[in-house]
């Protein structure tokens, strides 16, 4: 399935900048480095229907009850940075959310592994007949 690229699409994103968390020194009560995305993906004119259920159903923990996809970053000191980063971030999401899985044909297992465990089996058998008697 095609992934549309985020980064491509800003004008589908809310970013809401705010007072980053924890340490920082005293720079941090002053600048708005921490970024919060909101999307509204079932407005979204990028992704297909088939899409949008996709994301309903796997990306549930980072959905609000108004269905807006909703993260957050405060991991640099500069707002661009974390900007790029929240954006990374939900690209992939969007990857691994839209990624199936090759399916598995069932093969049999050829005469030859049959054999080599049969083999396998008898060995084992004959090294344990083979304590019985020591212990005794």
């Amino acid at each position: 399935m095609n992934v549309p690229f985020v980064k491509d699409h800003f004008y589908e994103f809310e970013f809401i900048s705010q007072r980053s968390r924890g340490p920082g020194g005293q720079n941090v009560n002053k600048t708005n480095s921490s970024v919060q995305l909101r999307w509204s993906y079932l407005d979204s004119l990028i992704l297909s229907d088939e899409q949008k259920k996709i994301i309903q159903k796997k990306l549930t923990s980072i959905i609000n009850t108004e269905d807006i996809l909703f993260m957050r970053c405060d991991t640099h000191r500069d707002l661009d940075k974390n900007k790029k980063e929240v954006l990374n971030r939900l690209q992939e999401l969007l990857v691994k959310a839209f990624h199936k899985p090759k399916l598995r044909k069932p093969t049999k297992p050829t005469k030859n592994s049959q054999r080599k465990r049969v083999d396998t089996k008898r060995h084992k058998a004959e090294i344990k007949k083979g304590r019985q008697g020591q212990w005794s």
